[in-house]
């Protein structure tokens, strides 16, 4: 294998693990994650809260086994997306800031880009189905674009901007 291919599985493995495990943890407690999604302003609360956790561990198999790498990619774009606007974007860059700022969440969707751009590399499922030189570069890039649209529905569907609570007015 090259040192692209390499570093792609590597990139891909780390991803899909960190939004596989978030997805778990979100379908751990579905009425917990529900409550959240209610309190940071989203409408059905428990609709939000099985899709999440369906698409994170989606999206984290996905990933770890390359298969239609810039499709889950583009799930990885769109949750961290949904995450950055809803709740960390008024929080600043770093992620120890009160609030939590979006760090993390925009490393993840870049992560997410360079994925769908580079491809799944030659240690995939897309590779072994021959799919890799159909979905890389442009193309793979024109479906992470689809993931922002999708989180951009989604906000526009189910969220509204929560009014401020007494402790932060």
């Amino acid at each position: 294998m090259e040192p692209l291919d390499v570093a792609m599985l590597v990139l891909r493995i780390w991803a899909g693990v960190a939004i596989l495990l978030h997805g778990v943890n979100h379908a751990k407690s579905l009425e917990g994650t529900a409550g959240w999604f209610e309190s940071v302003g989203f409408s059905s609360a428990k609709l939000q809260a099985l899709a999440s956790a369906v698409v994170e561990i989606g999206v984290g198999v996905l990933l770890i086994i390359g298969l239609l790498t810039p499709v889950a990619a583009a799930g990885l774009i769109a949750t961290m997306f949904v995450a950055f606007w809803s709740i960390h974007r008024a929080n600043g860059f770093f992620i120890f800031r009160p609030g939590e700022g979006y760090e993390y969440v925009v490393t993840l969707a870049m992560v997410g880009l360079a994925v769908a751009i580079a491809g799944a590399g030659r240690a995939s499922i897309d590779n072994a189905l021959g799919i890799v030189d159909n979905l890389d570069g442009w193309v793979g890039a024109a479906i992470a674009g689809a993931g922002l649209l999708s989180a951009a529905g989604q906000l526009a569907t189910f969220w509204k901007k929560p009014a401020p609570t007494k402790e932060a007015a």
